[in-house]
């Protein structure tokens, strides 16, 4: 099964309830308190996404935590990328070359990328401002024909 980890599903529950209030600095008690997560657990997600650009932190008694940029410019794919252990990727080698023993004679690996490559364009296209609504089913069908824009998508 395909999944992110819980850090990495915090980080956007975080973000985007930051995104809900662009103008308001966040402290870790305050997150920890309305999100019903612990605050060292907030406090490793915010430093995280500080290091990778996505928060920025204002010290002293009335400091906190904000984004760092517009909520629209803000993608999942960046999220998955700061809070996640290893580059993203569906499979190992998909990720990093060379890290498979059969890499070589591997016959589906050149499938494996490219699925990676599609599912990666979806979440660069999903922005932190897009996770605030919710998306209508139009949406998704959308959403999957601007990322296999060679294939025709037949409704169900």
């Amino acid at each position: 099964m395909l999944r992110v980890s819980k850090l990495t599903d915090y980080g956007t529950l975080v973000l985007t309830h930051m995104a809900g209030f662009p103008e308001r600095l966040f402290s870790v008690a305050d997150l920890a308190q309305v999100l019903h997560l612990n605050a060292p657990t907030i406090s490793k997600v915010l430093k995280a996404l500080g290091r990778h650009e996505l928060v920025t932190s204002v010290r002293g008694a009335r400091g906190g935590y904000a984004l760092a940029r517009p909520a629209g410019q803000i993608s999942v794919a960046q999220i998955i990328d700061a809070l996640e252990d290893q580059p993203f990727g569906l499979t190992e080698c998909s990720a990093t070359a060379g890290t498979c023993d059969i890499e070589g004679d591997c016959r589906i690996r050149a499938n494996w990328q490219r699925i990676n490559t599609v599912v990666r364009r979806v979440l660069d296209d999903v922005s932190l401002a897009d996770m605030v609504q919710p998306m209508p089913l139009a949406s998704e069908a959308t959403m999957v024909r601007r990322a296999l824009p060679n294939r025709k998508c037949s409704p169900q």
